[in-house]
């Protein structure tokens, strides 16, 4: 399976972009948001990728991070969420906000995404729960060894120039880790790290605040 690609962004449509690489063509489905997060024509671009076959088709599909793409494989295994649907929940809530929403079982921000009902949303954050702690404590972004890499060999653009996939704070997954092995249950560790999570927060805050919300109320 095709893993990650690397090479110059073409040019971009409403839900796909084309990337040459060494002179061949990829045309990579993505979300609103990634594509809102890409360079411009002509400039050098990375996503990891995961490929859909079909008896008539094959789709590729791009990600900035192994998270956002783990999440899309996880969300296109719930009965009605193709990956259309996949793509439009996060594209609206990104794979942070989808971390957090499935951690705690919160339907109704799914559901904001374009195409997905309150059924599906419902579905999808139950059937998910328990995936949520495995995929928020993922660490760097590696790939399996089954993944094919495929990067352009000369750059046609500086190096300075490249946009690199974007990482998730590792805090998340540090502050899960260390719950986990404080004796709380996975599920209940998850939730509490995804509500207690603010953007650049430091792995010590987020175990605090995460065990306030743990702590016995009353």
């Amino acid at each position: 399976m095709i893993g990650r690609i690397a090479g110059r962004l073409d040019y971009r449509a409403a839900d796909h972009v084309l990337i040459d690489v060494r002179g061949v063509g990829y045309l990579v489905f993505i979300s609103d948001r990634t594509m809102a997060n890409l360079p411009g024509n002509g400039e050098a671009v990375a996503l990891y990728t995961d490929l859909l076959v079909r008896e008539d088709n094959l789709q590729l599909f791009g990600f900035t991070s192994l998270v956002e793409k783990e999440w899309h494989r996880l969300l296109m295994g719930v009965q009605g969420i193709g990956a259309k649907a996949s793509l439009a929940i996060l594209g609206a809530l990104g794979p942070e906000g989808v971390s957090k929403a499935i951690a705690l079982g919160d339907w109704h921000a799914l559901a904001k995404a374009k195409g997905v009902g309150p059924k599906i949303a419902q579905r999808a954050a139950i059937e998910l729960k328990n995936k949520a702690p495995a995929v928020m404590a993922m660490g760097g972004d590696a790939l399996d060894d089954d993944d094919i890499v495929i990067e352009d060999d000369a750059p046609a653009v500086p190096v300075k120039a490249r946009k690199a996939p974007a990482k998730a704070n590792p805090a998340q997954g540090e502050a899960l880790s260390a719950l986990v092995n404080l004796g709380y249950a996975p599920g209940d560790a998850a939730a509490a790290v995804a509500e207690a999570m603010t953007p650049g927060a430091a792995t010590g805050d987020v175990i605090r605040a995460a065990l306030k919300l743990l702590a016995p109320k009353g």
